[in-house]
């Protein structure tokens, strides 16, 4: 019998929000969207993006995250990238704050399973904040998969975990082991050419320091620009 992924990823999700939590969790309701121009020019590849993240009740601007890259193509399925993030981090009733990253990335699209696609990202990242001085090394570890609903060239269900792990304490704040988790439920649908647009529900477990916890609901739109 295939295995069903999204059958499976939504009753892991199902599981993981109604198990008792350890202790309290502060909720927040988030707008997140996401523009992505993406592409490559023979063997060598690059992306860059934008993206507000609008938290608070989507009341406010939290981050404004600004993220491009290059990389080389290994093949069709293995892509490696370096590239710099800048996040703006805008505090109310304070100052803003700032975080400057550099990153290694490396991607593998899986052949396909149980009729979908798949693409296996692992991110690592080296952080530093304004308001602190250590460097903080992070891990990033995702999971994609889309699945066509009908017609292969119309929409497809998509689902998306990615796990974040912290490499170390800084005095600004990570604290070395589990940082934070964001699981994403919805839909892939074609614009022009080769460019499509994500929509769904994103769900963000948040790992605090002195062990509390944010969960965060947020409608997530990703635009997929692919000239």
């Amino acid at each position: 019998m295939p295995l069903n992924f999204s059958r499976l990823f939504l009753a892991w999700i199902a599981i993981f929000l109604t198990a008792p939590a350890a202790a309290r969790t502060a909720e927040d309701e988030q707008l997140w969207v996401n523009l992505t121009v993406i592409g490559n020019v023979g063997k060598f590849a690059y992306f860059a993006e934008v993206q507000p993240r609008i938290g608070d009740g989507v009341s406010r601007a939290q981050q404004i995250l600004v993220r491009p890259a290059i990389g080389y193509r290994f093949s069709n399925r293995i892509t490696a990238y370096g590239g710099y993030a800048h996040v703006f981090l805008p505090i109310e009733n304070g100052p803003d704050r700032n975080e400057e990253r550099f990153f290694g990335q490396f991607n593998w699209a899986f052949p396909k399973v149980a009729g979908g696609s798949g693409l296996l990202r692992t991110r690592i990242e080296h952080r530093r904040l304004s308001h602190g001085d250590d460097t903080g090394w992070r891990l990033r570890q995702m999971i994609r998969y889309t699945k066509p609903l009908g017609d292969p060239k119309h929409v497809r269900a998509l689902v998306q975990v990615e796990g974040f792990l912290a490499l170390n304490d800084t005095d600004w704040g990570a604290r070395g082991g589990f940082d934070q988790l964001r699981s994403l439920v919805g839909v892939e649908v074609p614009l022009f050419g080769r460019s499509t647009m994500d929509f769904g529900y994103q769900n963000q477990l948040i790992n605090d320091p002195g062990g509390r916890k944010r969960m965060n609901h947020m409608a997530a739109f990703t635009f997929w620009i692919r000239p």
